[in-house]
């Protein structure tokens, strides 16, 4: 993700983050991807790194990748409250 994406991001979850009360925040920052489809992302960098992707699952990869960036946000976003309301 390039730096002016990120930081339009983070406008966008920093805001969000603050709506989080610390149950909230605890199940954010424990949510892991369910088996199925973390072997589907495995299966899909695989392929990519291969070079061996088709267009839908460069489509679907890029998805994936985005919706992980976006969790990882969350969770730095959800960590930090809890560090804060310590």
């Amino acid at each position: 993700m390039n730096a002016p994406a990120t930081s339009a991001l983070n406008g966008l979850l920093e805001p969000l983050s603050q709506c989080l009360d610390d149950e909230s925040a605890r199940r954010i920052v424990g949510f892991r991807v369910d088996a199925a489809t973390q072997a589907r992302m495995d299966y899909l960098a695989e392929r990519a790194n291969e070079g061996t992707l088709t267009e839908e699952e460069r489509d679907e990869y890029s998805s994936l990748i985005d919706a992980g960036d976006l969790i990882a946000i969350l969770q730095l976003k959800a960590r930090r409250r809890l560090e804060r309301g310590r």
